[in-house]
């Protein structure tokens, strides 16, 4: 292999994990915050891949792409109030079935909806645009969404950290009832960390289906769980360690697939975790947590 084609690889796997990383986020985000998988989290970035098919069809790609965010957003919001709000004081086994369906509710909708036909998603010009530096040629998409994601990363952090909903969203991670009793609006906070991951998710979906070109009702089920592995080997509940879980896992991939073994890319996936479980239960960066007696 030369230098140029492994850096090429080394490219594709960082711009792969860069979407991971984006969608892996939501999934931390609301495990933080609730306590909660959301296991509808890939439905909702397959659902973002149909948004955008319909919304391409009849208005330009700049205004498609915020109505897209802002109706996944809204998607994100409406299931959080629907299926998960009426749950929130019953045991966690019932919160997680109920996110268990309403993963299978989108993708049973989106099958009759759309039919479980593949669809083109649509090109969107200047990200399929071929650029070339030095030996490297990729589409702008592939150099975009490792740089856009860090700097979404860094933004978000700066939320978290400076701003009065990022304060109340680690007073509602660190302890719910002692926040509630202190002011902070439940509700709120959890709504905003809803609509923080659906767009996220959002984002990912327009990086995602860029490159790979077609959506079907269940494209979300396997990039959801290799997000929720990321999430996992991170430290589920630490951003930074998601985002590193989702880089590690595009590169991995990239490399099996370069190295001829694309038979087992998935696979991967699942070997990582039961791995990094066996290490270290709680991820790279995952807190220990203590039994309250």
């Amino acid at each position: 292999m030369t230098l140029t084609t492994f850096l090429q690889q080394c490219l594709t796997g960082i711009s792969l994990g860069g979407a991971y990383a984006l969608i892996a986020i939501g999934y931390t985000l609301v495990y933080g915050i609730l306590r909660l998988i959301n296991f509808a989290h890939g439905d909702i970035f397959m659902m973002a891949g149909y948004f955008m098919i319909f919304a391409m069809a009849s208005l330009p790609w700049f205004i498609a792409v915020p109505v897209v965010l802002i109706i996944t957003v809204i998607l994100g919001v409406s299931i959080e109030r629907v299926a998960y709000r009426p749950l929130r004081s019953a045991p966690r086994m019932s919160v997680m079935i109920s996110a268990i369906g309403v993963s299978y509710l989108l993708q049973n909708l989106a099958t009759y909806l759309f039919t479980a036909l593949p669809k083109g998603y649509p090109e969107i010009p200047f990200l399929k645009k071929i650029f070339q530096i030095g030996g490297l040629s990729a589409s702008f998409v592939t150099f975009l969404t490792p740089v856009l994601t860090l700097v979404i990363v860094y933004a978000l952090i700066t939320l978290i950290n400076k701003t009065k909903i990022g304060m109340a969203m680690r007073a509602v991670a660190k302890d719910y009832d002692t926040a509630a009793l202190m002011g902070i609006k439940i509700n709120k906070v959890i709504t905003f960390t809803f609509a923080v991951g659906s767009l996220l998710a959002a984002v990912g979906s327009v990086l995602y289906f860029t490159d790979r070109m077609t959506v079907f009702p269940f494209s979300g089920s396997l990039p959801g769980l290799k997000c929720f592995v990321a999430a996992v080997f991170g430290g589920i509940g630490s951003i930074p360690g998601a985002v590193i879980g989702g880089f590690i896992l595009g590169l991995g991939e990239t490399a099996l697939v370069a190295m001829g073994y694309s038979t087992f890319s998935d696979a991967f996936t699942f070997v990582l975790l039961i791995i990094i479980l066996l290490i270290k239960p709680t991820g790279l960066f995952g807190e220990k947590t203590t039994d309250k007696v």
